[in-house]
């Protein structure tokens, strides 16, 4: 009985799993596209990256012509002669020194901002936080001539560290914003935990709530050290002197001579100062992910 059933079985023809040709030349389609957008995008990256390995003989002689798109000779002359002639490194350590002090005060002051915010009861909260956003919000340009007169008032202009609390314009509002609706999705249970055995609200603030909402405050940092590390507008408004530059303002001093601009040392400069960006967003994409997402369900 059981040699009869199974050639009948075997018998069955196997099934086929047919993809029409329409949902075929439609996902094709969709992947060409794709990549063509992505090699549009990346292609200014690719020409900026491309032209800082070019020689000053190279430069002068056209971008087109015999360097073509690939080059036929690349060369690594432009950033040394950016730390030689261009004197880079010291804008490096001014930029570097803003932006990680910014990054900590941003830190510290939203972290406090965005408890309050999400915990205490506090009449106008919502007005509060509408306020901070729409601070976000507003034109730069507009704020420049303002804090030109403040800064110019008390004798603080061209020097680096007014820069710390300026650039708190672009990165207090995101920061706190961000860390109130990570705050509002911690259980309360650890919270009221920590007061009953007598911490204070700021004791419960750096030792149960910031540890727990560790991604939020890696990603608040890190948008934080992005927006100061990238700003252009304040710094070329309040300093005049080239020895207090930051990064992004002395890519304008490089490569100008009488009868020729010298675009490889420029590009040089720019990817540079823009290294320290991807190696952030490379290796803390994951982090930076998780604090964006987070308190987006409810």
């Amino acid at each position: 009985m059981t040699s009869a059933v199974v050639p009948a079985v075997a018998a069955r023809p196997a099934r086929r799993s047919r993809v029409p040709a329409r949902k075929v030349v439609r996902e094709t389609l969709f992947y060409i596209a794709v990549v063509i957008v992505v090699l549009i995008a990346l292609f200014p990256f690719y020409w900026i990256l491309r032209t800082s390995l070019l020689s000053n003989s190279q430069v002068a002689a056209g971008v087109g012509g015999a360097n073509g798109i690939i080059p036929s000779h690349l060369s690594g002359v432009a950033y040394s002669n950016v730390f030689t002639q261009g004197s880079f490194l010291r804008p490096l350590v001014n930029s570097i020194i803003v932006a990680l002090a910014t990054t900590v005060v941003t830190i510290v002051v939203a972290s406090m901002a965005g408890y309050a915010l999400a915990r205490l009861r506090i009449r106008g909260a919502g007005a509060i936080l509408g306020f901070i956003l729409l601070a976000g919000f507003f034109p730069v340009l507009a704020m420049i001539g303002p804090l030109f007169l403040v800064l110019r008032s008390i004798g603080a202009l061209n020097s680096i560290w007014p820069l710390i609390i300026v650039y708190l314009v672009y990165t207090l509002p995101i920061a706190t914003w961000l860390l109130k609706n990570f705050f509002e999705q911690i259980p309360m249970e650890l919270e009221d935990a920590a007061l009953v055995d007598g911490a204070t609200r700021l004791q419960v603030l750096r030792k149960v709530v910031v540890p727990v909402a560790v991604p939020a405050v890696f990603t608040a940092a890190i948008l934080s050290f992005i927006l100061a590390w990238n700003d252009f507008a304040f710094a070329v408004s309040f300093l005049t002197s080239t020895g207090h530059f930051t990064a992004p303002l002395a890519i304008t001093t490089f490569g100008q001579s009488q009868f020729q601009t010298f675009y490889n040392l420029i590009d040089a400069a720019v990817v540079i100062i823009s290294i320290p960006i991807a190696l952030l967003v490379l290796f803390a994409q994951r982090r930076i992910v998780a604090g964006l997402t987070a308190g987006s369900f409810r």
